[in-house]
């Protein structure tokens, strides 16, 4: 299942972080940052996964995010081609840093892609095609994928949402929690059961199943009503985090 997991790696908070790329144009404050991340670092220990802890890298101030340069499959390691100058750097370090991990490292050469793209479920992704994931990466990655047996759809993601993954998440095998935006898309209406949230609790949709545990965006009210009915709740502070559109799925890499 694709919430089941017994691994994750999360990269140390960097004091640049006021510096990462902000569509708000706003500047986190490192302490803020550092304790949200710490309290998402216990609460992927308490869904019962081994943390491999990464340093954190000054010279990146999105670095944090290590979902994005990087995506997990089995035992397979793809990296990938972020978008903006500032981070594609982020991708040679990355591989280098985790390559132990994994039996087979497989690199997305043309185009670009970004992990807050990449929707999977089970052995099937969904690829958002976005500012930061063109169609040449998304074909790209999607050969790679399609050689270690899975399959693909790539899909456009909302105009003014900044990644596919921002307004949407996979809480159960066929069950994916959307913002109203990500609930008109046709391609999601027709092929899974859609959990919709209010208008207004759109950052409650960038959640995160993993094993018994939903980790939540704190401050939702009414997402809370309706997910706790079902789902095993850890709610986790983003507010200092999402000023550099940041939410709880790109924080770590998970397999």
């Amino acid at each position: 299942m694709s919430y089941n997991f017994n691994n994750a790696i999360i990269r140390k908070t960097n004091k640049n972080i006021q510096n990462g790329l902000s569509s708000q144009n706003l500047h986190p404050q490192y302490e803020m940052v550092l304790n949200e991340h710490n309290n998402y670092v216990k609460a992927i220990k308490e869904a019962g996964l081994k943390i491999h802890i990464l340093e954190p890298l000054e010279k990146y101030p999105d670095s944090i995010f290590v979902e994005d340069p990087a995506l997990t499959y089995k035992s397979n390691l793809i990296i990938l081609n972020p978008f903006d100058r500032s981070r594609n750097g982020e991708k040679d370090i990355i591989k280098e840093e985790i390559k132990h991990l994994f039996d087979n490292i497989l690199l997305v050469e043309n185009g670009f892609v970004e992990g807050g793209d990449i929707l999977n479920i089970n052995n099937h992704f969904i690829v958002g095609l976005s500012n930061r994931t063109n169609k040449l990466g998304a074909e790209n990655l999607s050969n790679i994928l399609k050689k270690l047996g899975a399959t693909v759809d790539i899909c456009k993601t909302p105009e003014d949402i900044l990644h596919f993954k921002s307004e949407c998440s996979v809480i159960d095998d066929d069950v994916i929690l959307v913002s109203y935006k990500m609930a008109k898309l046709d391609y999601l209406k027709s092929n899974y059961n859609l959990i919709e949230l209010p208008i207004g609790e759109e950052g409650a949709s960038n959640s995160l199943r993993i094993n018994d545990k939903l980790l939540l965006p704190d401050g939702f009210v009414k997402a809370e009503e309706i997910l706790s009915k079902k789902y095993n709740i850890i709610k986790l502070k983003v507010d200092e985090i999402s000023k550099v559109d940041a939410g709880l799925s790109c924080m770590s890499l998970r397999w």
